[in-house]
């Protein structure tokens, strides 16, 4: 299950923006280390993990977190990413925004933002009908999805060696 995770602006390295064609619009690219699973709960204090009564120690993760702005505006960034997936494996803005505990005007504004930001959209709605109506990603969707995740994971594994040398100074 996709869930939203907002983390702590002290957690976060932001590694750079990289310019595209259009003068308007830049990717801001951030890389966040984590030593646990962050979810919507209270916060455990280093003692009441499940690791420390066990006494495994937990390696910390590296995530790359990319954003394309518009201006001011993220046009696009991981939680319209996540949302985008979760409106393909569920076939609704409303089904996708309760699998990711939104709500489904935040889902729909979210979709909306993106939809402008882009020459053609990423999602399509059916009003209404026998089944209530849904959304479905447009092949400019699926091709957000596959390009983003695609440069996650060559972001990574190009940084590599320094991820494992940036883990190695975090305590776990």
């Amino acid at each position: 299950m996709l869930a939203r995770m907002t983390r702590p602006a002290k957690d976060r390295v932001q590694t750079g923006a990289l310019p595209l064609a259009n003068p308007n619009v830049n990717a801001n690219v951030t890389a966040t280390v984590k030593t646990s699973e962050t979810a919507k709960s209270k916060p455990q204090t280093a003692a009441e993990t499940p690791e420390a009564a066990s006494g495994v120690r937990r390696e910390p993760r590296v995530r790359f977190r990319m954003r394309v702005m518009q201006d001011d505006t993220i046009a696009l960034g991981p939680g319209k990413v996540q949302l985008l997936e979760a409106v393909r494996e569920h076939g609704s803005i409303s089904a996708a925004a309760r699998s990711l505990n939104m709500s489904y005007r935040r889902a729909w504004l979210l979709m909306d933002e993106l939809n402008r930001a882009l020459e053609s959209p990423a999602t399509v709605s059916e009003h209404g009908g026998q089944s209530g109506g849904g959304s479905m990603l447009t092949p400019v969707g699926e091709e957000i999805i596959r390009l983003y995740r695609g440069i996650e994971e060559r972001a990574a594994a190009a940084c590599a060696p320094e991820i494992a040398a940036l883990r190695k100074l975090v305590k776990g």
